[in-house]
């Protein structure tokens, strides 16, 4: 099976046109105000330059955002960390003995694959769908029959790669049945700020305070390269996670996390959010527009709610691994087989793809989807008529 990583190679190469890479639009980093903040920072703070403690400030300014998430949390419950996967790799190595039992949806993001097969546990897969997310009961069948997993692991808004965003009735439902049961959910929510609805959905983090473990990063909402992302958690299990990250990589990078605290402090969140939902709404549109166009009419998808993702299931017949080597070969054009995401039965992704829409205006995601659609024709016995 290939992984993620040898796609985003094989994207990369001059000439590919990539919905491949699930990247935050380069165009749209609040550059100028981030060069402002670092001048701030630089002139008046050398200690940003220092190896230092977490900084307390952006501590108090995440409570903020937070609590605009409809999430109550105090400074001693936020937990900084150099992006959410670090996140992700933290808590599996606090959580999970080697042997213990992980809950991952059967189609899930891969970082957290590789995050807890680092602790060779057992790994159960429950269903989940691009239309309502993880099947809540399948979850709560598990859990009454006496299983008891190190945790469940959940993305409840622009699911990756599913594009899924779970209803409140599901949050609540899983919140409950972490609380009756007694079993942590690591809830990735990277996506949360990134919805496109007019009323955002709380996390879960709103509706369980003691075993919902929230992860938050600003990648997606900022820039990457600022590795800066935290999590929400009980405030006694911080001092053991402190050690965890100082065996990882001794302190957080301090210069990034000064440069979020005075963007942040200059105000100009809100703004650049709703400019990322607004394009990247637009964008979500254009490539579900192409869909309709360019793929045969037995194809299905979604029409996501949040995140960057869209999934799309083709005809019978189709096998997107080989199709994305034809694809490239013949298309210079990229997406993501729906194999890779697979965390048990690779067979069940075998003719899904994920499409992101996010790192190309609506003309180039037009051309990929054009392209992608005579990929897709060639590949199938009838021609494989769009609609």
């Amino acid at each position: 099976m290939i992984t993620l990583r040898e796609i985003m190679d094989l994207a990369s190469r001059p000439g590919v046109l990539s919905l491949a890479h699930g990247l935050p639009a380069s165009e749209l980093f609040p550059r100028q105000a981030l060069a402002e903040a670092s001048s701030r920072v630089l002139e008046t703070d050398p200690a940003s330059l220092q190896y230092a403690p977490p900084y307390q400030p952006l501590k108090a300014q995440i409570v903020q955002l937070m609590a605009a998430r409809g999430v109550r949390c105090s400074e001693e419950q936020i937990f900084l960390t150099s992006g959410a996967q670090q996140g992700m790799d933290l808590l599996t190595r606090l959580l999970v003995e080697p042997g213990e039992r992980v809950i991952l949806e059967w189609a899930v993001y891969d970082g957290i694959q590789f995050a807890a097969r680092s602790r060779n546990p057992e790994i159960l897969t429950v269903s989940a769908d691009p239309a309502a997310g993880i099947d809540v009961e399948e979850v709560e069948s598990l859990l009454a029959r006496g299983v008891r997993p190190a945790y469940i692991y959940v993305i409840p808004n622009g699911h990756n790669p599913l594009g899924a965003t779970l209803s409140v009735a599901a949050r609540q439902r899983l919140a409950e049945l972490a609380r009756r049961h007694r079993v942590p959910i690591l809830e990735d929510d990277v996506y949360g700020f990134l919805s496109y609805d007019d009323s955002p959905l709380p996390p879960l983090r709103a509706f369980e305070e003691e075993w919902v473990f929230y992860i938050g990063s600003f990648s997606k909402i900022l820039a990457p390269s600022l590795r800066t992302g935290w999590m929400v958690v009980p405030a006694p299990l911080t001092a053991r996670l402190a050690l965890l990250k100082h065996a990882a990589d001794l302190d957080t990078p301090s210069f990034g996390h000064h440069m979020v605290s005075a963007y942040l402090a200059a105000g100009h969140l809100p703004a650049h959010l709703d400019l990322l939902r607004a394009e990247y709404r637009r964008r979500r549109d254009a490539l579900l527009a192409a869909l309709r166009v360019q793929f045969p009419a037995e194809s299905l998808w979604n029409c996501p709610a949040s995140g960057m993702f869209v999934w799309v299931e083709l005809p019978a017949g189709v096998d997107t691994a080989e199709l994305l080597r034809i694809a490239l070969a013949k298309e210079s054009v990229a997406f993501c087989p729906g194999e890779t995401f697979c965390a048990g039965d690779a067979s069940r992704g075998s003719r899904c793809m994920r499409l992101s829409f996010t790192n190309h205006p609506p003309e180039r995601i037009e051309e990929g989807i054009r392209r992608l659609g005579r990929a897709i024709r060639a590949v199938l016995p009838s021609g494989g008529n769009a609609p």
